[in-house]
């Protein structure tokens, strides 16, 4: 039974370092901002979030808004296209 326990730390430890992220290459992609950094992730967050505040006030200005059905959602769905899009542009592959 001993035996078996000192086998079950390995396999652990070797899906621990696996899954480290992004510690041992080159490090998380950040901005220095107000001298604090902020993952790029929040950052295309918030600008995402922007794209969606900025659809739903033209979906309001053209009158688009009282013709679109599932306002939330399409407005959602610009919102996180225009941050992942951003991601992908800036830090892809």
């Amino acid at each position: 039974m001993s035996l078996r326990r000192a086998r079950l730390p390995v396999p652990s430890t070797i899906a621990l370092l696996l899954l480290s992220g992004c510690g041992f290459v080159r490090g998380a992609p950040s901005f220095a901002l107000f001298g604090a950094f902020f993952p790029g992730w929040m950052f295309c967050a918030a600008l995402g979030i922007l794209a969606g505040i900025g659809a739903r006030v033209l979906f309001v200005f053209t009158g688009w808004s009282d013709v679109l059905p599932f306002q939330l959602f399409v407005c959602t769905s610009v919102g996180l296209m225009f941050g992942l899009l951003l991601w992908w542009l800036w830090f892809g592959v």
